[in-house]
C-alpha cells in the first residue's frame, strides 16, 4: 500500500500510460505503468478510489474499493447537551453575530448535509431552529458524546435511513465550521470505512468526524460497559484517520476544529468572524 502523508491515496487518474495519485486534492506522484494495466484501468471509471501498491520503479497495481450498492446522502448530528461548565452559561445560546451559536452551526451544516439531528439534554432549552431540523434528547445525562451520538443515530434509523448512511458529527460550539471542511471529511470515508476522523499527531477529533449509522451497535456495547470515550469506538470500527494537514486545503487555519469551551475561546472566535464581543458572557 502506498502511504502518502499518513493516508491512503484518495484518487487515481489515468493519464495516457501514466497514473496520477492524488491525496485529498494534493497531487502526490505520477508513475509510469505497463500498457496492459493502463488498459484495464481505462475500462473502469476514472478517479478510481482504492489502495495502490508499488511493484517497482515503473509499475503500480491498484485495488479499487468496490462501489457501494447505493449512494445515500449524508446526514448531520449536532451535540449540544453538554454542561458548558467552563463557559459558565449554555454554549448553544451564546450570541454569534445575528444568530445564536447553535443556530449558526446548524445553518452551516445544513448547507452540506440533510437531515440534521440536534441532540440536547432532557430538559435543555433550545433556540428556534429552521424547519426540518430533527430533535433528539439524551436518554441519560452526563454520559458524554457517545450517548449523544447514540440518540442522534437512533432518530435517523427510526426515520428509515440505511445503516450505510454517513453522518457528520459535530458539537454546537464550533461557530467557525467550514462547509468545505465538512465535505472533505465526508469524502475521506471509503465505502468500507465506518468512521473518518481528523487526527493531529496522536490527538483525534471525534466531534469533527463522520460515522456510518452501522456503528450504532458498537456504541451501545461501549455505553453498557461504561466505556464512554469516543476513542474506544474508533478502536472497534474501521476508521479512516485524516491528518489535519490534509484538511488545510479546505480550511487553511483549521478553524473548523476550534471549540469554544471557555469565554476567551468564544471572544477569539467572534474576533475571527468579525463580530463584536457581547458585554458579558
Amino acid at each position: 500500500m502506498i502511504t502518502v502523508c499518513g493516508g491512503d491515496c484518495h484518487r487515481i487518474d489515468l493519464i495516457g500510460t501514466s497514473i496520477a495519485i492524488t491525496n485529498y486534492g494534493t497531487p502526490v506522484v505520477t508513475v509510469k505503468s505497463d500498457t496492459a494495466f493502463c488498459e484495464k484501468l481505462a475500462a473502469r471509471p476514472q478517479q478510481v478510489v482504492g489502495r495502490a501498491v508499488p511493484l517497482g520503479d515503473n509499475a503500480l497495481t491498484v485495488t479499487p474499493h468496490p462501489p457501494p450498492a447505493s449512494s445515500p446522502s449524508s446526514a448531520g448530528i449536532v451535540l449540544c447537551g453538554g454542561q458548558s461548565s467552563r463557559m459558565g452559561r449554555p454554549k448553544a445560546l451564546l450570541p454569534f453575530g445575528p444568530e445564536l451559536m447553535l443556530q449558526r452551526v446548524v445553518r452551516i451544516l445544513s448547507g452540506v448535509v440533510s437531515p440534521i439531528v440536534v441532540v440536547a439534554a432532557p430538559d435543555q432549552e433550545l433556540p428556534p431552529l429552521v424547519e426540518g431540523v430533527l430533535l433528539a434528547r439524551d436518554e441519560r445525562e452526563g454520559r458524554g458524546p457517545l450517548q449523544g451520538l447514540l440518540a442522534g443515530m437512533k432518530e435517523l434509523i427510526r426515520r428509515g435511513h440505511p445503516a450505510d448512511l454517513a453522518v457528520f458529527a459535530t458539537s454546537c460550539d464550533v461557530p467557525l465550521l467550514s462547509p468545505a471542511f465538512i465535505r472533505q471529511v465526508l469524502a475521506a470515508m471509503g465505502p468500507l470505512d465506518q468512521a473518518a476522523v481528523p487526527v493531529d499527531g496522536h490527538f483525534y477529533h471525534p466531534l469533527a468526524a463522520a460515522y456510518r449509522l452501522a456503528v450504532l451497535p458498537e456504541i451501545e456495547v461501549l455505553l453498557a460497559a461504561d466505556q464512554l470515550r469516543p476513542a474506544f469506538l474508533l478502536e472497534r470500527v474501521s476508521t479512516s484517520s485524516i491528518p489535519v494537514e490534509l484538511l488545510r486545503a479546505a480550511d487553511r487555519e483549521l478553524h473548523s476544529l476550534k471549540n469554544c469551551n471557555r469565554p476567551e475561546d468564544y471572544w477569539d472566535a467572534l474576533n475571527i468572524a468579525g463580530f463584536p464581543a457581547p458585554v458579558s458572557v
